[in-house]
């Protein structure tokens, strides 16, 4: 199952904001609707972003079509595409993608686009396999009982085409036989790690544990986790790693631990025109979201929330990046 493709002239996504209780297909045929799909987290995750901004780029030219757009307009649409969510440079990047392509005409955009999700599932493969023999070499003593990981977010086959990056890892580590246990952050305040890596993790036969955000950290002080797994939005020029927030605690906590920090990310996040992580667009969403589960206000009349929705963990505090291409180890100084 792809959680985003094309179909007869329209984007096709899985709609994660339904998940785990429904798996819905939502079918979509102009940009308005994709973005607000992205904005939604309806599709979500770096690699799935970029897989929106390529087709939406698709939809944008039908659409223009179909309503005789001029290219003031056809510009404007594309614009508000490639700005939906900002801090993920995957997203910008699959819509400039397709852009290149538009002199080409229509049809050479969309294969262009339908490239780069197959590009996708080959790189999260790529990932997988090198990810996880970096893990067994950073944890030779785990061999025999098998890995207890931590992961943060949701970084599956759902935050991509297909696989995953972080939980790709782990889903390779798993056909070896090498995962005993995974830590799955619940991850405020819409609950990624609770909806969506739990219902992966169940689908792939893993045995794991959903744990609140603020434990995470307790737990890998107490040893009860060998190494802490975990995606990106954004990797800049000096190794500083975006992502969902409520990551860089981990990686403070696996520092202090002595425990092994690995991010997995496609080389199509890492940014080397930002510098670094102080350069970050972070998007703060509606406080809204923190005050609320599922739509039931649980905070008093009048509450304010601030509502960051990643944060920056320095590079000395990340083991290793791992691509699909290569194994950066940013703690000892390499750079991406």
């Amino acid at each position: 199952m792809r959680t985003i493709d094309w179909n007869d002239g329209a984007v096709v996504i899985v709609d994660q904001t339904a998940l785990p209780h429904e798996v819905r297909h939502v079918h979509l045929t102009d940009v308005d609707g994709l973005v607000n799909a992205i904005q939604r987290l309806a599709v979500r995750g770096a690699p799935a972003l970029g897989a929106a901004g390529a087709l939406g780029v698709v939809l944008a030219l039908d659409e223009a079509r179909r309503a005789s757009w001029d290219d003031r307009e056809l510009d404007a649409a594309i614009a508000g595409l490639r700005a939906a969510r900002p801090t993920a440079v995957n997203l910008a990047r699959g819509v400039a993608r397709s852009v290149a392509a538009i002199p080409e005409g229509r049809d050479a955009v969309l294969a262009t686009a339908l490239a780069l999700l197959d590009e996708d599932v080959a790189a999260n493969r790529a990932m997988g396999g090198r990810g996880a023999d970096l893990l067994r070499e950073l944890c030779p003593h785990t061999e025999a009982a098998g890995l207890r990981l931590h992961t943060h977010c949701n970084t599956g086959s759902l935050a991509c085409v297909e696989w995953g990056t972080a939980l790709g890892v782990v889903r390779c580590l798993h056909e070896r036989g090498g995962v005993a246990l995974v830590y799955a952050d619940e991850t405020r305040p819409l609950l990624q790690g609770t909806r969506l890596t739990a219902w992966e993790l169940q689908e792939m036969g893993v045995d794991y544990r959903v744990v609140v955000d603020g434990a995470g950290p307790s737990l890998i002080a107490r040893g009860e986790v060998d190494a802490v797994v975990v995606g990106a939005d954004r990797v800049v020029a000096n190794g500083d790693v975006a992502n969902k927030i409520g990551t860089y605690p981990l990686a403070l906590a696996a520092q202090r631990a002595g425990v092994p920090f690995v991010v997995v990310a496609p080389e199509s996040t890492v940014d080397l025109g930002t510098p670094d992580g102080a350069a970050i667009e972070i998007e703060d969403r509606d406080g809204d979201e923190v005050l609320a589960i599922a739509d039931v206000r649980l905070a008093p009349p009048g509450a304010r929330a601030v509502n960051p929705a990643f944060d920056v963990t320095p590079a000395d505090l990340v083991t290793a990046l791992v691509t699909e291409d290569r194994v950066v180890r940013l703690a000892a100084g390499q750079r991406p």
